[in-house]
């Protein structure tokens, strides 16, 4: 989640980067507003009494669509993965919004209704007296030997003083489907102009030298030539001890000025073992990939996937508040050299859109940005995550949609997939009820956070997404929850 880079003291200052918002005729800028757990800081310093935070309530699972949190709080932000070695196996986790830790669920039984079990991973002790820390977003993936690694930031603050102190990288691991998890936590920064951000987990599952490697990609500001948060760069570590201890972080990004330069790091792997992450350039509009083929200990130069209409983010009318981060997300085909990209972009006149790109070259040179999903009316269709069966080799994704709105308020979760390696795509609506996150009652914040997540194994596909259906249906019971459906494809 986003964190201003000139310093604590003035988050709430404009940040100079600007978003988009989508209109009939035009796009218009709009400044960036501050990182989604701003909110969350700002109320847990203030908070006389804690929240009922782990506490379960009715399911309110409208099958096939499955409720997999069941809390009294709300949650969002969405990461998801199936389990390589037993695929009856999921773990996902989500952001919490009011309580500290992360939330992590796990089902034994290929998603179904009543069989998911809820974990927290760890926190570390806070680094100052009368301090605490909290979590936030999440990403997990599996090994082969049936190991699932959740990586997250830690974000300090300090009740007393009432500040954000710093923050530091964390990636738990499980090896009881979330049961229990221990962490390592490392690239701790603090003071003014420095920050991690928005981390994201890749493992490769590829058999030969390299195979349960796990890799971890985010952004990161740090002063440089004695001037506080002139240098946003993506960052990269790796594990090959299972997780017990990550590497020296290094740089995949070339070094640019500006306090949101780059965001939005999503490493993948390729079958021979080549290390890619994709990220958004936010100081010259592009989605942009580097590749390592020598385990994530230095990185190629840099290739453009697609340049951008919107810098940084769109502000969508269903998100018009928290604003629809523009990321990428990525995998490679199970054999071969194609790889595939997508993201979500603004357009001159239809709103918001889906698009993917492919490479055949190793990253070096990508396909024309391609639309996945045209409705063929003004809608808008953000926080898309792209996975890649390694079984089938289909390719599918899944995101927020407006397009059954006519107001564009109300979003449902739409999936698409390609049997043709990325040719063409059917698409096809996932929610039977509709979300609303601008009216009063929502968790206006957060909204539906930066990103949702998916999954793909053995002919099966996982969405998973924050949806507040449950308010409408039990409005003194349930704020924003956890949905997933098991789709076959």
């Amino acid at each position: 989640m986003k964190l201003s880079r000139i310093g604590i003291a003035v988050l709430l200052a404009a940040l100079g980067t600007m978003a988009f918002a989508t209109s009939p005729s035009a796009i218009s800028p709009s400044p960036y507003q501050v990182p989604t757990w701003w909110s969350k800081a700002q109320w847990l310093l203030n908070a006389s009494t804690s929240p009922p935070c782990q506490v379960q309530t009715t399911d309110f699972s409208q099958t096939p669509n499955i409720d997999i949190s069941n809390e009294l709080t709300p949650q969002s932000e969405t990461s998801i993965a199936i389990n390589p070695s037993n695929p009856s196996q999921i773990v996902a986790g989500s952001n919490e919004i009011f309580c500290l830790p992360m939330d992590a669920f796990a089902s034994a039984k290929s998603g179904a209704a009543g069989f998911w079990t809820e974990s927290q991973p760890p926190l570390p002790p806070a680094i100052s007296t009368n301090g605490t820390d909290f979590g936030s977003d999440p990403g997990v993936a599996w090994d082969t030997k049936g190991n699932v690694y959740y990586s997250y930031i830690v974000v300090f603050f300090n009740r007393t003083f009432h500040a954000v102190q710093g923050s530091e990288m964390a990636v738990a691991r499980s090896s009881n489907l979330g049961a229990t998890w221990n962490a390592t936590f490392f690239n701790l920064n603090v003071g003014n102009g420095k920050f991690n951000d928005k981390p994201m987990i890749a493992v490769d599952t590829n058999p030969g030298p390299g195979q349960n490697t796990i890799y971890v990609a985010w952004d990161n500001a740090s002063p440089r030539n004695g001037k506080s948060s002139d240098n946003d760069v993506i960052l990269v570590s790796h594990s090959t001890d299972g997780g017990v201890s990550f590497s020296a972080p290094v740089q995949a990004s070339p070094s640019q000025g500006g306090q949101a330069a780059v965001i939005g790091a999503d490493p993948f792997v390729g079958p021979d073992h080549t290390l890619y992450v994709a990220w958004q350039d936010a100081a010259n509009p592009a989605i942009r990939v580097a590749s390592s083929t020598n385990g994530g200990q230095s990185f190629g130069p840099t290739s453009q996937i697609s340049t951008t209409n919107a810098v940084f983010q769109v502000l969508p009318p269903a998100q018009a508040l928290r604003g629809a981060l523009i990321y990428p997300a990525c995998a490679a085909a199970p054999a071969g050299t194609r790889l595939y990209c997508s993201w979500s972009d603004a357009t001159a006149s239809d709103g918001m859109r889906v698009f993917v790109s492919h490479s055949d070259d190793r990253g070096a040179t990508w396909s024309s940005a391609q639309r996945v999903s045209e409705p063929g009316t003004l809608s808008d269709q953000f926080n898309q995550w792209l996975a890649v069966d390694p079984t089938t080799g289909h390719v599918v994704l899944s995101w927020n949609d407006s397009r059954n709105d006519l107001t564009r308020a109300q979003t449902d979760i739409f999936f698409a997939e390609s049997i043709d390696s990325g040719a063409t795509f059917t698409t096809s609506k996932v929610t039977n009820a509709r979300t609303d996150e601008t009216v009063a009652g929502a968790d206006l914040g957060n909204q539906y956070g930066d990103y949702e997540g998916i999954s793909a194994f053995g002919g099966v596909a996982q969405p998973i997404w924050t949806d507040r259906r449950a308010r409408t249906n039990a409005p003194s019971k349930l704020d924003e929850e956890i949905f997933t459906e098991t789709i076959g494809i």
